[in-house]
């Protein structure tokens, strides 16, 4: 189903002016274009602007910042309102839209900008996590209430373990190694580069704290993490770099060098058990 559009006179910025605006007046008009789109909507009750496009992250933003956000429907109308997406702002400069899952959309403006965020009724987002956020519509009086409690789970889930994800790192990199050596190098790789990397970067930042957690993303670990550690963030990038078998042996050498001296708690049995398995 695709969200229906207003027509070419829709949304509260015209092309002509958006087209020559500077990044950051762009970025704001677009923002004033959200807010002014989900007020004019009866089935709408809640825009919450997150990370860069928020208050708070505003110093990160640069030309190449999305606009992340959550909208909220009043009670019963999610279905109809994901039906309908003519409140956003310059609609007819948009050249996609996609669904991510069943509340997820993201959408992409002829000169690159983009969109993604969370379109559903509060109990639909209940457990979602949040940072970096802006209150700006809360006609329903529910908006406020439900991003302090995702950033409330945000900070919960930013208290890294270092030994769980260190013993995660080394499952997932010998699973990735296993699947690779099988010939599923596409499955492999992303037990290496995706879940292994994650891990490993959790593990650094538990063990050798960088940025305070005001500065980090409290959702993703990876993020500004060449800012935090700029030497080995060069050197895991580098190991992505390589075939899968290759980035494996780089990423388990690196843990083993970053992560063991001084710490007690270093698995090392299974560091040996998967060199010895995996003839390293």
């Amino acid at each position: 189903m695709h969200p229906k559009s207003t027509g070419p006179d829709a949304g509260p910025i015209r092309a002509d002016e958006a087209e020559v605006l500077p990044p950051d007046e762009r970025f704001d008009a677009l923002t004033s274009g959200l807010i002014e789109g989900v007020r004019s909507r009866d089935d709408l009750a809640g825009l919450v602007l997150l990370g860069s496009a928020s208050d708070a992250g505003e110093y990160r933003r640069d030309e190449w910042s999305d606009h992340d956000f959550f909208v909220l429907t009043h009670a019963g109308r999610g279905e109809e309102a994901r039906a309908d997406l003519g409140w956003l702002p310059d609609r007819h400069r948009v050249v996609l839209i996609a669904r991510e899952g069943a509340i997820g959309f993201v959408a992409m403006y002829d000169d690159g900008h983009v969109f993604e965020f969370a379109l559903a009724e509060p109990p639909e987002l209940a457990g979602a996590v949040a940072g970096d956020a802006s209150v700006v519509v809360d006609s329903a009086d529910v908006t406020a209430r439900l991003v302090a409690a995702g950033q409330q789970e945000a900070a919960a889930r930013d208290a890294f373990d270092p030994v769980n994800d260190t013993n995660l790192l080394l499952v997932k990199i010998f699973l990735g190694m296993g699947r690779t050596r099988r010939g599923e190098v596409v499955n492999g790789g992303q037990f290496v580069r995706f879940h292994a990397v994650t891990h490993l970067v959790r593990a650094i930042r538990a063990l050798h704290p960088g940025a305070e957690p005001g500065s980090r993303d409290r959702i993703d670990p990876t993020r500004r993490f060449e800012q935090d550690y700029p030497e080995w963030a060069a050197e895991i990038a580098d190991a992505l770099d390589r075939p899968v078998a290759d980035a494996a042996r780089s990423l388990f050498d690196l843990a083993v060098r970053i992560l063991r001296p001084g710490w007690d708690e270093f698995p090392d049995r299974a560091a040996d058990a998967i060199r010895r398995r995996l003839a390293w």
